[in-house]
């Protein structure tokens, strides 16, 4: 999740935490430590990352990655994740709608 080489630090821990607990609305979510950083998952099912600097990424496909870009969203590296828009990570409904999408997107 994270740049080769950097290792997980407390930003990364952080930012999975409270992204799972905004999420905790959503029956089924849960984040585990990966490649530096953290996989949040769906039952299961990987829809998030967190780097190893604590930014969030949800996945995209051609149905929301436009939402994303009018946002000014980001790619992470050449994986299909986008960084979560700042106004969308302080309003815990938007998060929920965004992580709905590509929970549902990622089936």
């Amino acid at each position: 999740m994270g740049i080769k080489g950097d290792k997980l630090n407390q930003d990364a821990t952080q930012a999975a935490e409270l992204i799972t607990e905004k999420l905790s609305a959503i029956h089924g979510i849960s984040a585990k430590k990966m490649f530096g950083g953290y996989g949040i998952f769906h039952d299961k099912k990987m829809f998030g990352i967190v780097d190893s600097k604590g930014q969030c990424f949800f996945k995209v496909n051609e149905l929301n990655q436009s939402d994303f870009e009018q946002k000014g969203s980001h790619q992470h590296s050449k994986m299909p994740y986008f960084s979560i828009p700042e106004e969308v990570l302080v309003d815990q409904n938007e998060l929920i709608a965004w992580a709905k999408k590509a929970i549902e997107f990622n089936k």
